[in-house]
């Protein structure tokens, strides 16, 4: 299967900015459709950002659009989630997936095993 791992979470400040990364393993990242996700304690997995493969649209759900910015890097096998201006309401374990379109969780097939994101003062 296609491995999937985040990095570049932690805490940071209202305000502040953080990149997160989702490197890949086994096969190449290109060949997919891909995302970010997140969930907060009590609900439900949500869409944020998402790439498409075939044409490079971007999908932006509308609580981060204008503040987060998606992007991959082909040579290092990676996708990217820019955050700035940072909210405590982005608070959440953000995933990377792959295998799926536009920002619906269901459509995805393959999952990282998740990184906490934490905005607080």
């Amino acid at each position: 299967q296609l491995q999937l791992v985040e990095s570049g979470g932690g805490l940071v400040q209202p305000g502040g900015s953080l990149r997160l990364s989702c490197t890949a393993s086994r096969y190449t990242l290109n060949d997919y459709n891909i995302g970010w996700f997140r969930q907060a304690p009590g609900k439900e997995r949500e869409g944020v950002s998402s790439l498409s493969r075939r044409d490079e649209t971007t999908f932006y759900s509308d609580s981060v659009k204008g503040r987060f910015t998606i992007f991959r890097d082909n040579a290092k096998n990676a996708l990217y989630l820019q955050m700035n201006s940072l909210k405590p309401e982005d608070t959440a374990v953000y995933y990377c997936a792959a295998g799926g379109y536009e920002l619906e969780p269901w459509e995805y097939t393959y999952w990282g095993k998740g990184i906490q994101v934490t905005v607080s003062s």
